[in-house]
């Protein structure tokens, strides 16, 4: 799987999906911070990336729009880096060998303490 991190998450995130054979890339590494949400999704759609980000909001809208993408991955919570480290990892584990997770929105939030992973389709068939 090839990952995009968006810059609102650490760069140390990368490392954590190399560590389990991913390609992994940061915005900020590639001259994209600063970029628009917007102006970000051409790139994300056409290097064919699974994007993770904390900006559940803006995405899902963006994402919702797009007759195929390549995933969404969205850390819910603001955490400290050492828990984005924690939180990417539990949602790479929850992938395993599940690799294709075309057009599906996997999210990760804390709740009383413990990661609860949710995962649907985005377009949803509903608006098909």
């Amino acid at each position: 799987m090839k990952f995009l991190v968006d810059e609102c998450l650490h760069t140390s995130l990368v490392a954590v999906a190399e560590s389990r054979g991913h390609e992994a890339r940061h915005v900020n590494w590639l001259g994209l911070s600063g970029e628009t949400d917007w102006d970000l999704m051409p790139r994300i759609l056409t290097e064919d990336f699974t994007f993770v980000t904390n900006n559940a909001r803006d995405f899902r809208k963006l994402y919702a729009r797009e007759e195929v993408h390549a995933g969404l991955l969205i850390i819910v919570p603001q955490v400290a880096p050492d828990k984005q480290r924690e939180l990417f990892d539990a949602l790479l584990e929850e992938l395993g060998a599940d690799i294709a997770i075309v057009n599906e929105v996997i999210e990760i939030e804390l709740e009383d303490g413990a990661a609860v992973i949710t995962r649907y389709g985005l377009p949803s068939a509903e608006a098909e």
